[in-house]
C-alpha cells in the first residue's frame, strides 16, 4: 500500500478537527496544548494541499466553508474510526475508571436509568458517576457532560444520536374521577373532561396528547385546569390524587395500572409513543468508561 500521508499531515487533519468543532484557532490549540500559529499553519497546510478554502476567517470567528465541512465530516469519521481500531486492539482490557457525568430527563431518570445504575457499577466499580436531572436541553461544550438522554435527536451536528426506545403512551385517571366524572370512548369525549397539561420547558407551550388512529399519529388539543412544568411526574401525581385524566408513559404508572390505582382510558386509541435518545459529542479520544455506560444503556433498553 502506498503511503498517502506523512505524521505531519494526519496531525494537521487533527488539528484542522478540533478547529472546526470548536469553531476558533485559540480553543483548539488550547485543547491541543499548541499555539493558534501552529493550528493556523496546519489549516493553511491543508487548504494547499487540497487547493480548496476550509475556512471564512473573520477578526472575530472562523466557519467552514461548504468544502472544509464536507472535509469536515468525512475526516471525523475517518479518525473516529482510527480510535475504534486502536481501542480494540490496544484498549479493550483497560478497566473503566474514573468519574463520568449524565444529564436525564425526570421521568427516565427515575423509572428508566436510575434503577439500574447499581448493576453498572457492580459491574465496573472504579466508575463513578454524577447525575444531573433536568428536562431542559444541556450544552455539552458549558457544562462538561458526557453523555445525556432526551426525548428527540438535536439539530446540532457535533452530537451523536442512538435511540433507546421508543416509550408508549398511555391516558390515565384514578377509578374515583372515572366515577364521578365518567369514561371517556372518543377524543371528543376529552373536551368534556379535566386534562393534566405538561408545558414544555424550552418554551412554555403545553404538549398535545397523541394518539394512534387509523394507522396515523394524531394530536390532540386538550384543557385543563392543572398544568405542570419542568417536572412531568407532577402530572402524574397529580393523576394519582384525583385530578384529572393524564398522559404519561407507560413506564411511569405500570405499578399504578397493575394495582389498580389507576385506570387506562382509551385503549382504543393508544398504541403512539415518543423516543428517548442518547446524546453524546463526536469524541476523538472517548474514555474506556464512557463507552462502558454507551453500552451499558444500549444494552438494557436498546431493541
Amino acid at each position: 500500500m502506498k503511503r498517502q500521508f506523512d505524521d505531519l499531515q494526519l496531525g494537521s487533519i487533527e488539528l484542522f478537527c478540533l478547529a472546526a468543532e470548536l469553531s476558533s484557532f485559540t480553543a483548539a490549540a488550547v485543547a491541543a496544548g499548541v499555539t493558534p500559529a501552529a493550528v493556523s499553519r496546519s489549516v493553511s497546510r491543508l487548504e494547499e494541499r487540497l487547493n480548496i478554502r476550509l475556512f471564512v476567517r473573520t477578526t472575530r470567528q472562523i466557519r467552514l466553508t461548504d468544502e472544509g465541512r464536507a472535509y469536515f465530516e468525512q475526516s471525523r469519521t475517518a479518525l473516529a474510526l482510527l480510535v475504534e481500531a486502536e481501542r480494540h486492539i490496544g484498549g479493550q482490557h483497560a478497566t473503566p475508571a474514573g468519574r463520568l457525568r449524565i444529564s436525564l430527563p425526570t421521568p427516565y431518570a427515575h423509572y428508566r436509568v436510575l434503577p439500574v445504575l447499581p448493576a453498572f457499577r457492580e459491574r465496573f466499580p472504579e466508575v463513578e458517576i454524577d447525575v444531573h436531572i433536568s428536562n431542559r436541553n444541556v450544552d455539552f461544550a458549558d457544562d462538561t457532560y458526557d453523555l445525556s438522554i432526551r426525548g428527540r435527536a438535536p439539530d446540532d451536528s457535533a452530537l451523536i444520536a442512538r435511540k433507546l426506545e421508543d416509550a408508549e403512551l398511555v391516558v390515565v385517571a384514578t377509578p374515583d374521577y372515572l366515577r364521578r366524572r365518567g369514561t371517556p370512548k372518543s377524543l371528543d369525549d376529552l373536551l368534556g373532561h379535566e386534562c393534566i397539561q405538561f408545558e414544555r420547558p424550552s418554551s412554555g407551550r403545553r404538549i398535545p396528547w397523541t394518539f394512534r388512529q387509523n394507522g396515523e399519529d394524531v394530536n390532540v388539543i386538550t384543557t385543563g385546569t392543572y398544568a405542570a412544568s419542568e417536572d412531568v411526574l407532577g402530572g402524574a401525581t397529580l393523576a394519582r390524587a384525583g385530578a384529572g385524566l393524564f398522559q404519561t408513559y407507560r413506564f411511569v404508572v405500570e405499578e399504578d395500572l397493575r394495582d389498580g390505582t389507576l385506570v387506562e382510558v382509551l385503549k382504543d386509541l393508544g398504541g403512539s409513543s415518543r423516543p428517548f435518545m442518547l446524546l453524546y459529542p463526536h469524541a476523538r479520544h472517548m474514555s474506556t468508561r464512557v463507552r462502558a455506560l454507551i453500552d451499558f444503556l444500549i444494552e438494557k433498553f436498546a431493541p
